[in-house]
């Protein structure tokens, strides 16, 4: 199956290349996605919104042949929140969604606004602007190497509003790899209708895997990520 990677902010395509192998080996074809303005961190990001992030997915999921089947979505942090505006744009050629230290957001949501912004962009923060979960296993070496591959994100990518528009990505099956917070956290947030689990809440099937570490996977466990990545995607 045809597999679309989308990574969160400051990072681009190549954040995948530790996930990629184990999804291979299962037999996917996994595509990791550069977004717009993530290509260098010379490139010029300053009018990038997160309608052009979401126009790349949907590009993305448009060049492959509808003959050969659906496509899953896979989105890391707030591409997460791109994963679920492109599902909304094309509901019928996303087979899956896969959240990945995500939930989607609803309508009228964003990624985060409360990130430093510096020159219409948002750097890399001080690791003490993160809490404490978000930091697991992710150590000396994990945080130098993430420094330096880290990309400024576009600052319309964080804070624009979501616009959502077709109730048929109810339909789109989901799945949830809770990292940073267990999946039991999750549904006592559901059960207690926070606002920003009330669209996930509203998605028909849901599936939840437990992959603890911090919030990034993709580099404290990518082997592991990528198994969850492919046996929710997998028929057992």
């Amino acid at each position: 199956m045809d597999i679309i990677l989308i990574p969160g902010l400051w990072l681009d395509g190549s954040s995948w290349d530790e996930v990629v192998p184990a999804l291979e080996k299962a037999g996917h074809r996994p595509h990791p996605l550069t977004l717009p303005g993530m290509e260098s961190k010379d490139a010029d990001r300053s009018e990038i919104t997160l309608r052009d992030h979401v126009d790349a997915v949907v590009a993305a999921i448009d060049s492959f042949d509808p003959a050969a089947g659906k496509v899953v979505l896979v989105g890391h942090s707030g591409g997460g929140a791109i994963a679920h505006v492109a599902a909304d744009a094309r509901p019928d050629r996303v087979a899956r969604v896969v959240y990945v230290d995500s939930v989607p957001p609803g309508e009228g949501g964003l990624i985060n606004d409360e990130l430093p912004v510096e020159n219409g962009e948002i750097p890399l923060p001080d690791w003490t602007l993160f809490e404490e979960e978000d930091l697991v296993d992710l150590d000396d070496e994990l945080r130098a190497a993430f420094r330096a591959r880290a990309i400024p994100s576009p600052a319309r990518v964080a804070s624009d509003r979501v616009q959502l528009s077709d109730d048929r990505r109810y339909d789109v099956p989901a799945t949830v790899i809770a990292c940073e917070f267990s999946t039991e956290t999750i549904h006592k947030w559901m059960g207690q209708s926070l606002a920003f689990t009330q669209e996930l809440s509203k998605i028909r099937h849901v599936d939840y895997v437990d992959l603890p570490t911090g919030h990034w996977p993709q580099f404290t466990r990518p082997e592991e990520l990528g198994r969850a990545i492919a046996a929710a995607i997998t028929p057992a």
